[in-house]
């Protein structure tokens, strides 16, 4: 007979005297009132005792998807046979993240069609994607669990149009496969077309905490993995996580009850440090934190690919967890961990064996998101506050469809290329300071002098996801968080709207916000309507600022016009004039 915790990656922690004695008693607490169990037993009570018991069918998922593998491996030998060159995932957070993550992580592999990942309706990013693909040797993955989100939906309007101009009207539909729940919009959509196959997701299971169903599973098998044995290790964390083991070693609850424990008594941010081999995981792990705890002011804010610094630049509101994948270490990220332990930090240390244990850790991280919302003390399944950006963003790219444009704007202060908005509220603050009236530098001073410490500062932007606009925004990133000793948070949009939006505008009032826009040089309509790809962009962006608005949060839009490299620069430089 195995041994569940022999069979699993190992985790060890490092805190202080007083958060350690905390984290034991909420350990022996959790032991005693039998928390675990109640847990599996789908207790409603461990949160808020409203709807958690429908979402946690992912419980189950590894020994259900392993029953059923079957149809997994089907769909591999489909798409090793059916002459496809590039697969394309449509799809946003729940849907395209973890497909993202094993893309980043195993690349191509032989003998399998090359898989891609679409989540942005930035035109740039669709004409980048698009660019890689010949349609007619490009099968189309369209993934929503409603089947009833904005951009999967006008993805498929644009690339089904494509595909049928490249192979004709009748054949358009065997290049398109469909990951929806049953019953939805999306799966009436696809049989219509005729689409190669449809696969369903399991209603129990949202869609942050899919990763191990077919939403995650059939792009696995059709890029090549194999799902089998990425399972099987998912099922031995799952076993490891059990009633039957005690919860000091039951590595899922633990992790919660570390995560919790320290969120409660304020260090609410958690800074991911992960092996290069396994970068991209923190992608991932940014939702199910964020969208998970991010509610009723309290939250964990989750902060990923932050560049390292000094240990004197972190606050005291940080917990860092390192993700060492064994066979690739970092050794300068084991230097700054340790450094991280020697300075009196929080950190856990968790030990990945293979990129194959990717399995483990999202039954690891699913369980200890559920149990660290059980001690915040919320509804660790449900998302209000991105379906309140998806309303606004409804309200207005309806109000293009009827009068052909958005509302106009007053920019607030102009110079430098550069335009700075903001609504009434945060515009008062900002003004009432010296300087921020005449200029750009003055405003973003005045703006990121809110920060104190306890806040995080994230940038928002609603651009092309590049390697060189990540690399100028991580310059911002650091000149903040070294000049203000805060954390700071990296999102593009309207992706972010489905992840760390969650956190943002429904968890604790303690964000500093630079949203970034830009005008697009060249836009993409979107078949069938008034709407293009870059309309609905500046929607999303108007959307978001407006409920973070509403909200209360310390916010303030830039707006770069075309030259999006030279508006970066030109902000990076205002930045760090902003901060001297």
């Amino acid at each position: 007979m195995s041994d569940p915790l022999r069979d699993v990656q190992s985790q060890t922690w490092t805190l202080p005297a007083d958060l350690e004695a905390a984290v034991k008693a909420e350990i022996q607490a959790w032991q005693e009132a039998g928390k675990v169990r109640r847990l599996w037993q789908r207790d409603a009570s461990l949160w808020t005792a409203t709807d958690e018991a429908s979402w946690l069918g992912w419980l189950e998922l590894p020994a259900e998807e392993i029953a059923q593998i079957d149809h997994l491996k089907r769909a591999q030998e489909d798409a090793r046979t059916g002459g496809f060159d590039h697969v394309l995932l449509l799809g946003m957070g729940g849907s395209s993240l973890c497909p993202e993550v094993l893309r980043m992580t195993f690349g191509r592999v032989a003998g399998f069609p090359e898989l891609h990942v679409l989540d942005s309706t930035d035109p740039a990013q669709i004409r980048s994607v698009e660019r890689r693909l010949d349609p007619a040797r490009t099968l189309f993955i369209v993934s929503s669990k409603s089947g009833t989100t904005l951009e999967p939906n006008i993805f498929k309007d644009y690339f089904f149009d494509r595909v049928r101009r490249a192979v004709g009207e009748e054949s358009a539909g065997s290049h398109f496969i469909a990951i929806t729940d049953p019953r939805s919009k999306l799966q009436q959509v696809a049989e219509a077309a005729h689409f190669r196959h449809v696969y369903f997701g399991v209603p129990s299971v949202g869609g942050r905490y899919s990763a191990l169903s077919d939403f995650g599973m059939v792009p696995a098998a059709i890029m090549g993995l194999g799902v089998g044995h990425f399972l099987t290790r998912a099922k031995e964390m799952a076993t490891a996580c059990s009633a039957a083991v005690s919860v000091a070693d039951n590595p899922g609850a633990a992790l919660g009850i570390v995560m919790g424990v320290l969120a409660r008594g304020g260090r609410d941010k958690v800074t991911l440090i992960a092996s290069p081999g396994i970068h991209d995981l923190g992608a991932w792990l940014e939702q199910l934190l964020a969208e998970s705890t991010g509610k009723e002011g309290k939250g964990i804010v989750p902060v990923d690919r932050e560049p390292s610094g000094d240990t004197a630049v972190y606050g005291a509101d940080q917990l860092f967890v390192y993700l060492r994948l064994e066979p690739a270490p970092d050794l300068h990220q084991d230097e700054h961990v340790a450094a991280l332990e020697r300075a009196g930090h929080p950190v856990v240390r968790i030990r990945v064996g293979h990129r194959y244990d990717l399995g483990q850790e999202f039954f690891r991280w699913e369980f200890a998101t559920a149990v660290a919302g059980a001690i915040i003390g919320i509804n660790a399944f449900n998302q209000p506050d991105v379906e309140a950006s998806k309303i606004a963003t409804r309200k207005l790219t309806e109000q293009y469809e009827r009068t052909g444009m958005l509302a106009p704007e007053a920019a607030m202060l102009e110079g430098d290329g550069l335009r700075l908005y903001a609504d009434e509220g945060n515009a008062s603050q900002l003004m009432a300071v010296p300087g921020a009236r005449t200029s750009i530098v003055g405003a973003l001073h005045a703006h990121f002098a809110r920060l104190k410490p306890g806040d995080y500062a994230a940038f928002l932007a609603y651009i092309e996801m590049s390697e060189a606009h990540e690399q100028t925004l991580q310059a911002m990133r650091r000149m903040v968080r070294d000049g203000k000793h805060v954390a700071t948070c990296l999102g593009f949009g309207p992706r972010f709207l489905h992840s760390t939006g969650q956190v943002y505008k429904g968890g604790p009032n303690s964000g500093v916000f630079l949203q970034i826009t830009c005008d697009d040089a060249t836009d993409l309509p979107v078949p069938g309507q008034k709407l293009t790809f870059g309309v609905v962009k500046a929607a999303q962006a108007r959307g978001d600022f407006q409920v973070l608005a509403e909200r209360q949060r310390r916010a303030l839009r830039v707006h770069l016009g075309k030259d999006v490299t030279a508006g970066l620069e030109a902000l990076r430089r205002a930045i760090e004039q902003a901060l001297a």
